[in-house]
């Protein structure tokens, strides 16, 4: 294509206000070259003449041509003038056309088993909280200018050996906090060497699945339990074994006769998920004993072991651990804020090295400046005071849910007693339906869990799960009013 000249004969509108006037230049001259109001091979004016045009200064022109040059729109040499490229970046960009005319369709991907065992694990978008999320803190309370204050002064006085990374394992100041606190607080025998910080206990999941399971090895799991281990462990190949739990929690002895054995067991004997039961100490040790035996190795997963409201809490089944079978799992996450995306993983001495070469394989280096400041909030004493405060706080919401419960939902649903955690479970009047229950709620706006959803078995009564921690005394009672209004319809449908 022969180039040639053009005068720009552009009817350029006015810039807008507060938008840069070489801004606003490059950005009509580009418009003009894709809309091809200035064609391919052009040859543009001297910078100083299209200054005098159009009243810039000729730095204006001369800053936009360069970015127009630096994104290949046009090209040229000194003392040869400047051109519109005759093929534009954006043409480069876009995906091709089968001859035909239509899009080609998406590429075949030839996935690993891996991949193809992966299932979804639903998450929650952003949306208002209401009565009764579950699982959740609450976050409004959460000091987060005392936690911006912890920031700002560790990143000030951040070092260049803290900006640069460090161990795989973690920042080793933190990971002596997590170890001191670990033992004193939670009964967990461990040294620091044993402790690696992580991105959330789901991490630790997929860590140690990887690292311990082969396809085709048997995982026993809590039956109700948390669903996204279950996940994990069949993403990798295992079979997984749903194990019921009862009074005293995993139901080792009906395990022991289903199956013969397994190379993991997954369970939260502190306050297992949902049912909100606590592991005996006769089932801790004997599930111990029968681990050491047989060679199998135990996830526990401590994920809201220090809310605890009657009693002290339970010591971790790691401490009672005296043949190294205990992988042990706790999150800041739940205590302080979701999007911390800090938590701790223990580990037996032997297996360290291990997870250390896993670690360092994922992750080059650690997030260590979270890590520095979330350091500085424990050892500064603003961990501890938070949650003293929020146990207190969980207590006051949990006696408002169970007052306002058994007013106005008796006869309709049944709370147990309640030790522990952030949520609980309600078990529903016979001829109820759970699912149900829940369209009826949601309505209303109240929110809450079918617990068919966390099993895989059918349970003689239908239950839900129902958080009390995440929402204040009024937004429980209204909660508990609309629930009651639901079930009530629930009932009158069922007759």
């Amino acid at each position: 294509m022969p180039k040639h000249a053009t005068s720009l004969p552009l009817s350029l509108p006015a810039p807008s206000s507060g938008t840069p006037l070489y801004r606003w230049f490059y950005d009509e001259l580009r418009s003009a070259i894709l809309e091809g109001r200035i064609p391919p091979g052009a040859r543009l004016p001297a910078t100083r003449d299209l200054a005098g045009e159009y009243r810039l200064s000729r730095a204006t022109v001369v800053t936009a041509f360069e970015q127009l040059k630096s994104e290949g729109y046009v090209a040229g040499k000194v003392g040869a003038g400047t051109y519109v490229s005759e093929v534009l970046p954006d043409e480069l960009l876009q995906v091709g056309r089968s001859s035909a005319g239509k899009a080609a369709g998406p590429r075949r991907v030839d996935w690993s088993a891996y991949a193809r065992r992966l299932q979804l694990y639903p998450g929650a978008g952003a949306r208002i909280t209401r009565a009764f999320r579950a699982n959740q803190a609450a976050l409004d309370i959460f000091p987060t200018t005392l936690w911006a204050q912890v920031v700002a002064r560790r990143l000030r006085r951040a070092s260049a050996q803290l900006l640069s990374g460090g161990e795989a394992l973690g920042y080793r100041p933190l990971r002596q906090a997590v170890a001191a606190y670990l033992n004193t607080s939670r009964g967990v025998k461990c040294s620091v060497d044993q402790v690696l910080i992580i991105s959330g206990v789901q991490e630790a999941l997929e860590r140690a699945a990887h690292l311990l399971l082969d396809p085709g090895d048997s995982v026993w799991t809590e039956d109700p339990g948390y669903p996204g281990a279950a996940i994990v462990f069949r993403a990798v190949g295992a079979r997984v074994h749903p194990v019921p739990v009862n009074a005293e929690g995993l139901d080792l002895e009906w395990a022991q006769r289903r199956w013969t054995n397994a190379r993991l067991v997954y369970v939260t004997p502190a306050h297992q998920f949902p049912l909100g039961v606590t592991m005996s100490l006769r089932r801790r040790l004997a599930l111990l004993e029968w681990a050491r035996r047989s060679r199998t190795l135990i996830f526990e997963d401590d994920y809201d072991s220090e809310y605890r409201y009657q009693g002290r809490p339970i010591p971790a089944l790691q401490g009672l651990d005296r043949s190294g079978v205990v992988i042990y799992a706790g999150t800041f996450n739940e205590v302080l804020f979701p999007a911390l995306r800090l938590a701790y993983l223990v580990v037996p001495p032997g297996m360290v090295d291990r997870f250390a070469a896993a670690q360092a394989i994922s992750m080059r280096h650690a997030p260590l400046l979270d890590q520095a400041a979330l350091c500085d909030f424990i050892t500064e004493g603003h961990f501890a005071r938070h949650i003293r405060r929020m146990r207190e706080l969980y207590s006051e919401r949990l006696a408002v849910f169970l007052e306002a419960s058994h007013s106005r939902l008796a006869g309709l649903l049944e709370i147990p007693d309640i030790e522990a955690g952030l949520q609980t479970v309600g078990w529903l009047a016979p001829g109820i339906s759970a699912d149900r229950a829940a369209e009826e709620a949601a309505r209303r706006e109240v929110e809450v869990i079918p617990l068919s959803r966390y099993a895989s078995r059918r349970f003689s009564r239908q239950g839900l799960l129902l958080g009390f921690a995440a929402v204040d005394a009024r937004e429980l009672r209204r909660g508990v009013e609309q629930l009651g209004r639901a079930l009530e319809a629930c009932g009158r449908q069922k007759r």
